[in-house]
This record gives C-alpha cells, structure tokens and sequence, in this order.
C-alpha cells in the first residue's frame, strides 16, 4: 500500500458512460496528479466526501457524482450533544474521574407522556479551577471578582457530556454555492435533549446529591456549535431506493458501478452513541464484499 501525504483529491472522473470511475485526480506539491484503479473507496469524512463528490459533476452527473437522487450533502447529522457541569453541596475528591455512562433512557424516556427515546448521559474529566475561571464569558468577569472561589466550584462539580440523536432532515446539508462552501444546520430533537439534561438533575436530587446544571454560558456546559463537527454523518445515505439513497445497501453507488463510500456518509440515522465503532464494523463489512469481487 503506497499513502500520499499533502494530497488533495479534486475530483473523480469517469468514463463516457458516467457508470464507472477511471481516474481520480488530485493536487499534490502544487501540480495535478491522476490515479486509476478497479474500484474507488472514497472516505474522506461526511462532509468532505459529499463535496468531492459534487465537485466530481460532468455530463452523465450534472448535479454531482452518483447524486441523480439529489440526496448528495443532504441528511447531516452531528448529535445534540453538550457538557454540563453539575454543582454540588457534596465535595468531590476524584481526581481520575471514571467515564461511566448511563442508557437507561437511550430507547425510552421512562415517562408515559413521552415514550422517546432521550440518549446517552456520560461523566466527563473533572473541572479544574483555571478551566473555570478561563472560560468565556466567565472571563470577562473576572477582572471585577478576583477572589470568585473557582477551585471550590471545582472541588464541588462534575461534569457531564449529553448527547442526543440528531434526527436526519434534507435541509440540514453541505453544498457549494458560487465556489464556496455552505453548511446548513437546522437543529432537531431539541425537545428529547431538554428532557435527557431535566433527567440528570432529578437522578442527581434522588441519589441525595441535589445540583445545579451550569450550562450554555460557563465552562463547557454551552452547546456545541455549528463547526461542532467531530461526529458528522449522513450527506450519502445508503437504502434500497436510488431515488431516495445514495448508495446501495453494499455502500456502492447507485449510479456508479465501482465507487463505494465507506466512512458515516451512509448513515441513515445516527442514535445517540459516538459513531466510530460503527464506521469501523461498515468499512470492515463493505471491504469484504469488495474483496469478493475482485
């Protein structure tokens, strides 16, 4: 296996037929380079694989490569997800935080006039005094409270990381608009991570450790923005359907007979657990229906 570093790859390029890829282009030290194979594995991310893929558009593809569903760059999905920081009457001396978590409300809420799922509630490392007190915009305050007890706001917290499914809909996606790059994020679910952090803090009062949820504006406990995006998926969905998929259910183009995508582009949904386990059985499963074919 030869691995090109500082590659960029431009665009793939296929035959007259529009059904195979014969070359992929790319820069590299500043000139253009073409490469050939059989079959084509694109896992450049979600986001940057649904882009190479638009970028590859011609004749055959005008909307983009293996895009004739229009369903290229759409159904992203990132997880509702944050850190919350729970402060306590309690002290708590760990120093080397476990990173237990609980599912018990991952597929039901538990309340009868709610009956969805909510998520996955995570401890996180512990707070420390100078991760307080630097954080924005607590920051700006310090200069007139010199003397706030940060280091016994730490001693008395823990931290919590939240997450939630984003639910998959057309409008959230990323496409080019006049040479450039455009993300759209309509955020979703919102209602079911509401109620995952209300949960936390009624377990937290039940086990006799009454706190209050610092979210949003201190420390971490703030949502994860829009260029929040560690746990992108979706933009080339897989399904029976070509005309509401991209790729088949072997992650293989619909309209492309030897280019597969094997990173979260296929996701359909995304749950409410960290994808990368996920991303790693698909390619394992997908490299052996290749093989198979060579």
């Amino acid at each position: 296996m030869t691995l090109l570093t500082g590659t960029y790859a431009e665009r793939l390029e296929t035959d007259a037929s529009g059904r195979r890829v014969e070359t992929v282009l790319v820069e590299r030290g500043g000139r253009q380079e073409r490469y050939s194979a059989d079959t084509v594995v694109v896992a450049c991310g979600s986001l940057s694989s649904a882009l190479l893929l638009l970028r590859s558009a011609n004749e055959q593809h005008p909307n983009g490569l293996a895009n004739g569903s229009d369903q290229v760059g759409r159904n992203y999905m990132r997880h509702e997800m944050s850190i919350v920081m729970a402060v306590m009457k309690h002290v708590n001396e760990t120093v080397f935080q476990k990173t237990l978590a609980l599912s018990d409300f991952y597929f039901d809420s538990g309340d009868p006039d709610y009956p969805h799922p909510l998520g996955l509630i995570q401890m996180c490392a512990t707070s420390h005094a100078d991760q307080i007190k630097g954080e924005a915009p607590l920051a700006a305050l310090v200069k007139h409270l010199p003397d706030m007890p940060f280091a016994e706001i730490a001693r008395h917290s823990m931290d919590f990381w939240l997450q939630t499914e984003d639910l998959p809909i057309s409008e959230n996606r990323v496409y080019y608009q006049d040479g450039q790059v455009h993300l759209d994020v309509t955020e979703t679910n919102e209602k079911s991570f509401d109620r995952l952090k209300a949960k936390l803090k009624q377990i937290l009062s039940d086990i006799g450790w009454p706190a209050v949820l610092v979210e949003r504006s201190l420390y971490l406990g703030k949502d994860i923005p829009l260029s929040g995006t560690a746990h992108q998926a979706g933009t080339c969905r897989f399904g029976a359907d070509p005309s509401t998929s991209v790729l088949n259910l072997d992650c293989r183009a619909h309209e492309v007979d030897n280019l597969y995508v094997t990173d979260a582009s296929f996701f359909p949904s995304i749950g409410a657990v960290n994808p990368t386990l996920t991303i790693i059985a698909n390619a394992l499963r997908v490299a052996s229906i290749i093989e198979a074919r060579l």
